[in-house]
């Protein structure tokens, strides 16, 4: 990566299969923050989970339910939301839908693929 930044062409991200129906494509990174588009299926689930990152997102199109520590709130299209790091979280999708995250620190683990 150069000092002046760094361009990922759409069709240069690899899509990874999370679990079934969920689809992530890494794009673009830094050394403070990672963006990543996910494509959620309609009755596909995110299972709870936690990680050191804290993540910020933005519903593009769709709806999910999330579910952040103990708070569960219903999201549609032009909704967004933040999660800090550590912080037990999950999600069902209810219609197709396309989420873009970005987490800081990076997440190494979304780096391959």
């Amino acid at each position: 990566m150069s000092l002046r930044g760094m361009i990922v062409k759409g069709d240069g991200a690899t899509p990874v299969e999370m679990v079934p129906g969920v689809l992530r494509r890494t794009l673009g990174r830094g050394e403070e923050m990672l963006l990543v588009e996910f494509t959620l299926e309609a009755g596909s689930e995110v299972p709870t989970h936690r990680h050191p990152h804290a993540q910020v997102g933005y519903v593009v199109r769709g709806r999910m339910r999330l579910t952040v520590g103990d708070e569960t709130h219903d999201l549609k299209a032009g909704d967004s939301y933040y999660i800090p790091g550590d912080v037990a979280h999950a999600g069902t999708v209810s219609e197709d839908s396309l989420v873009v995250d970005v987490f800081c620190p990076p997440r190494e683990d979304y780096l391959e693929g």
